[in-house]
């Protein structure tokens, strides 16, 4: 990725005096990068569905293509509309600009519930790669118990500072990630090809193929949220995110094409957590499957403390703006949004009871809907303000933004119609909710009952349409 427009961003020289001051607090290229890692995938932990779906030649090829339908277009986006707002806040700014407060709000809310749904899964993932090994974490008592202590330790551990968070993910990310470039490594002498080509088209469940390829290859915007917390972010993010679509592709892949070729075929045994056996099959001893077992749960923790920052800032952000009370833009000492990481926590702990399938068929359902309204603003912008700063510019013009945004489109519609009724029902009324709520915060903020933030801190083509 490349800057494509040599104008001055307002916000290079400008920072807002909300975020925070000190530049040592600032993210950096490394972190940034195992921060996308861990908010997009993780790894290829919970990847094992495709193969149980589809087989191993669909779940390869879903591998292949999928990052060339879906990743590529939104990290692109991701990086032209976050270079142009570099703000807290993200895709709602984005939204809000294009569309206005209303549909600005939506996003938010939408994500908001993905990012905590999203954050439930990881306990559950946990869990469920340690139960072999630990048989008492499998039900009861023990797992609730457990649940809430990896909660509160990686709640606490966002309280603490992104920066923190950040080298955390990067040291969980090589740690989580080299058993299986051993495992890749190790599998070479036992692959036979053959194994990579069996399919049965009429034994495909869709449904379960596709949302575990949108779980784990999804939410490419969700580091926009963090944008005001990024040192230099205009050159920073986009390179963040070249080198996060390539580090995730990879990372999912490698590890099915080794675990599909260099053992014999059982689909039924390919559901979550079947890696770490597939490892020890490989590797021919307990040992390797141990480190797997421990690897996953780092990567889950991993994932909790970078979805977490990031829907703890998108309140954040959200408040800075007006759009939600300003209790919400409250830092810790730390530099934290100190309300935001404590609602996102409570929303885990709620849903953490529900299962693995469950959650993401509900979740992709309302990142969909979030993801078209992002594209919609994403060409709007490019329409309405084509001569607005953006020191990242994807090389093409108006029709050309269009074109982008086609393939997504055409996956978020399949997701949907393969959703089941009661994923729709749920999902359904989540946004219906999210319709009655901004109306009570306008009438809240009319009222003077709460107070909400004016923000001073926006360019001008915007800021008249947040609030």
């Amino acid at each position: 990725m490349r800057d494509n427009n040599n104008n001055d961003h307002p916000y290079d020289e400008v920072p807002s005096p909300k975020a925070a001051t000190n530049s040592t607090h600032k993210v950096s290229m490394l972190p940034l990068v195992f921060l996308i890692f861990y908010e997009v995938s993780g790894g290829p932990f919970g990847a094992e569905g495709s193969v149980n779906a589809a087989g191993p030649l669909l779940a390869l090829i879903g591998f292949i293509i999928f990052p060339f339908i879906w990743c590529v277009p939104e990290a692109l986006i991701t990086a032209e509309m976050s270079t142009m707002f570099p703000i807290n806040g993200g895709f709602v700014v984005w939204v809000s600009s294009a569309l206005g407060p209303f549909w600005g709000f939506q996003v938010g809310w939408m994500k908001w519930l993905c990012g905590v749904i999203d954050n439930a899964l990881y306990p559950v993932l946990f869990l469920d790669y340690l139960k072999s090994a630990v048989p008492v974490l499998s039900t009861g008592s023990p797992r609730a118990a457990s649940i809430l202590i990896l909660t509160l330790l990686l709640t606490y551990l966002n309280y603490r500072g992104l920066t923190i968070v950040g080298w955390t993910a990067v040291f969980m990310g090589v740690f989580s990630m080299l058993p299986f470039a051993v495992m890749t490594l190790v599998s070479i002498p036992k692959l036979e090809p053959l194994r990579w080509l069996v399919t049965d088209l009429g034994d495909v469940n869709w449904n379960l193929y596709l949302n575990t390829l949108f779980w784990n290859l999804n939410y490419w915007d969700s580091v926009s949220t963090l944008a005001g917390e990024v040192a230099n972010p205009s050159q920073t993010l986009p390179k963040a995110l070249y080198y996060g679509v390539i580090f995730v592709a990879l990372s999912n892949f490698l590890p099915l094409l080794a675990g599909t070729g260099a053992i014999p075929l059982n689909r039924e045994l390919w559901t979550d957590g079947y890696l770490a056996e597939v490892a020890g099959i490989i590797g021919g001893g307990g040992w390797l499957r141990l480190w797997v077992q421990v690897a996953a749960a780092t990567s889950n923790m991993g994932m909790f403390i970078a979805e977490m920052s990031s829907d703890s800032f998108q309140l954040l952000g959200m408040a800075e703006i007006g759009m939600i009370p300003e209790v919400f833009a409250k830092r810790s000492r730390y530099g934290t949004p100190l309300l935001g990481i404590l609602f996102s926590a409570s929303g885990v702990l709620l849903l953490s009871g529900l299962s693995f399938q469950e959650i993401v068929a509900a979740e992709n359902l309302l990142y969909c809907g979030g993801m078209v309204l992002e594209f919609i603003a994403f060409v709007r912008l490019r329409m309405k303000y084509p001569a607005a700063s953006r020191p990242y510019k994807i090389p093409v013009g108006n029709f050309g933004s269009v074109l982008i945004c086609v393939p997504p489109i055409l996956l978020i519609c399949s997701v949907v119609v393969l959703s089941t009724l009661k994923v729709g029902a749920v999902s359904f009324v989540m946004v219906i909710i999210g319709f009655l709520i901004k109306p009570c915060l306008n009438h809240m903020d009319r009222k003077k009952w709460v107070r909400f933030s004016v923000s001073s801190d926006l360019p001008e083509f915007e800021e008249s349409l947040i609030r």
